[in-house]
């Protein structure tokens, strides 16, 4: 893992791409706050909708440094959470604008895999996740499934050494508002 780990580090601080294992799924990664990786991993998708694409953080607190209003209620449902949660919280801030969509939230999950933990410390920066798919097209469960594509269209493949345990699902998504309004996205 930590071969991959060192690659993948290079791969984002030079504005590059990578294709990743996370606790959902194989995913598109890029440094968050470049808007040209950002913009690199739009074109390869083929879209430019700022609702699919969410960031990874590292923790809670990561999680506050990029949006700047976070009601009270997104810890608990952290602390509580028994399978993935992206959390859509209001005021984006400190990453790319071509990320943030109009409303100016930002989707945020902290995964617990041990391969996108030690990247996220690593890194000390939000990255991009996104299924690895072309936009339309079935999310990658496995390594085995991902389109040739996608596989030339980024910089860096995580080895499958690193993938540990994925749900094979997408995450559950709720968004909150500034007032602690809760609605529920995706179960």
């Amino acid at each position: 893992m930590e071969e991959d780990i060192v690659q993948a580090l290079a791969v984002l601080r030079a504005g590059g791409l990578i294709l990743y294992p996370t606790d959902t799924v194989w995913g598109i990664g890029c440094d968050a706050t470049s808007a040209a990786a950002v913009q690199k991993v739009y074109d390869l998708k083929r879209s430019g909708d700022k609702k699919s694409m969410i960031v990874l953080v590292g923790s809670a607190d990561q999680a506050a440094r990029y949006t700047g209003r976070v009601p009270d209620v997104a810890w608990q449902l952290m602390e509580l959470a028994d399978k993935p949660l992206t959390l859509i919280l209001p005021g984006a801030a400190g990453v790319a604008p071509n990320l943030i969509p109009d409303e100016g939230t930002l989707g945020v999950r902290v995964p617990q895999h041990n391969f996108c933990q030690a990247l996220l410390r690593r890194f000390g920066r939000p990255i991009v996740s996104t299924s690895a798919n072309i936009s339309g097209q079935p999310a990658p469960v496995r390594a085995g499934e991902i389109s040739k594509e996608i596989l030339a269209g980024v910089d860096y493949v995580v080895s499958r050494v690193s993938e540990g345990v994925m749900t094979g699902r997408p995450s559950s998504i709720v968004a909150l508002g500034e007032g602690g309004q809760i609605k529920v996205i995706r179960e």
